[in-house]
């Protein structure tokens, strides 16, 4: 019986994988069928996680086992099921409240965050002396981290016009970018590709057992 299971899992997933592959033809019914299903399980997966993992441990556990202690979390317990009033159409105003504090709060943190790991690492990292130790290759790849930024700050300098020796520097400082805009884009196309690798596995590996595991 468990074979079975294991084996009916494995052809539901070799379908599913056809029917979003599909969509590489035209828009059609099976890929609809298959979104729906995709987004309808993940709604209720994170929607039980969230129950299990979340509300359960975090906040009715220390709540019902000790209140004197922990009454604390009813305040973000208020907030959000002021959130959930926003499915009622009469008090949807209520929910501005909650989403309002969350936002600021989230910007509030990942801006600090943000601050250190992109601003001041990166001046940091500018304003270290290049020719100080490692190899040729590194003291070449500090010079273009130094130059990368400084060229890259004075592209986005709009209070000077960008001409002669200065649109010459801003010109430099958009190819640095344009290469590192491209470096992104390569990396989240890489990201795809081991999404299509790993499809693929599973289809000549689990599904038609061509290759081992």
């Amino acid at each position: 019986m468990i074979q079975f299971f294991e084996a009916f899992g494995i052809w539901l997933g070799a379908f599913f994988t056809f029917a979003i592959f599909s969509f590489l033809y035209k828009d059609n019914p099976v890929y609809k069928i298959a979104e729906q299903v995709f987004v309808g399980l993940s709604a209720g997966y994170w929607f039980v996680y969230t129950i299990f993992s979340i509300i359960i441990p975090n906040l009715y556990n220390p709540i019902t086992q000790n209140f004197s202690e922990n009454w604390i979390k009813i305040i973000p317990a208020i907030l959000g099921v002021m959130m959930l009033m926003r499915l009622i159409p009469k008090t949807s105003w209520i929910s501005r409240f909650p989403i309002s504090l969350v936002i600021g709060t989230t910007s509030g943190v990942l801006f600090l965050r943000y601050l250190k790991s992109d601003v001041i690492n990166q001046m940091t990292a500018t304003m270290i002396n290049p020719f100080i130790g490692g190899s040729w290759v590194e003291i070449i790849g500090k010079l273009m981290l130094v130059i990368g930024t400084l060229t890259g700050v004075v592209y986005f300098y709009f209070s000077k016009k960008h001409e002669g020796a200065f649109g010459s520097t801003a010109r430099i400082g958009i190819y640095f970018l344009m290469i590192s805009f491209g470096a992104a884009f390569g990396y989240t196309a890489m990201a795809r590709i081991s999404l299509l690798i790993g499809r693929l596995q599973f289809l000549l590996g689990d599904w038609l057992k061509i290759i081992g595991p």
